[in-house]
């Protein structure tokens, strides 16, 4: 790693933090997530999914789950009901590896490796969909994540490859973002104002 890398790589944990430390200070939080639940909720209709990925909120993050769970209810409650299922990310820390498992309000939970519930011998999810959080967002679609790598590594290798939309508020996005080769385009990004990628 260069000198031009590792001021790179200072930028971006700089910029996270500020990120994090600006939503976890957000004085209007309960109605940008009311108002991003329902931007979920709608976007969700019509489509066809019937596994879906997400995550277990942290650091301020929007939590999807309530909207997803509602989503997987309704699902149950049609003339032709369809069973629906949410999974949330297992990570192996020691393979850098990412699979989803299956959630529903009062799985078993247990910490994974970095402190997070993931859900405790419940089934392997091959999501079609799945909902990431964004420490921000950035125009043509993509993200900035925490730096391990985990959702590049984990959507290069799935195939077929689960169409991705990106979960954050609107105080996330940064306009000057630069990806790097590595990075790999959300197909869609949610705010709480609705859909701000595809633009």
């Amino acid at each position: 790693m260069d000198n031009s890398d590792d001021s790179r790589a200072l930028e971006k944990k700089t910029l996270r933090k500020a990120l994090i430390d600006h939503r976890l200070a957000l004085p209007d939080r309960q109605q940008r997530v009311e108002a991003l639940q329902r931007v979920l909720r709608i976007w969700l209709v019509g489509r066809q999914d019937t596994a879906i990925g997400a995550y277990w909120p942290i650091k301020g993050e929007f939590d999807p789950l309530p909207a997803l769970h509602r989503w997987k209810e309704d699902g149950e409650l049609t003339d032709r009901p369809q069973l629906r299922r949410i999974g949330l990310p297992v990570v192996n820390k020691l393979h850098k590896t990412m699979t989803f498992h299956a959630w529903y309000p009062g799985c078993p939970l247990e910490e994974d490796a970095y402190g997070i519930p993931k859900p405790k011998d419940t089934e392997l999810i091959h999501p079609t969909l799945l909902f990431v959080a964004c420490v921000g967002y950035a125009p043509g679609g993509y993200r900035l994540g925490y730096g391990g790598g985990f959702y590049d590594r984990m959507l290069a290798s799935l195939q077929p490859r689960p169409y991705t939309v990106g979960l954050a508020f609107s105080g996330g996005f940064v306009s000057d973002f630069q990806p790097e080769a590595h990075d790999l385009p959300l197909d869609a990004i949610l705010n709480e104002h609705g859909a701000v990628w595809p633009v």
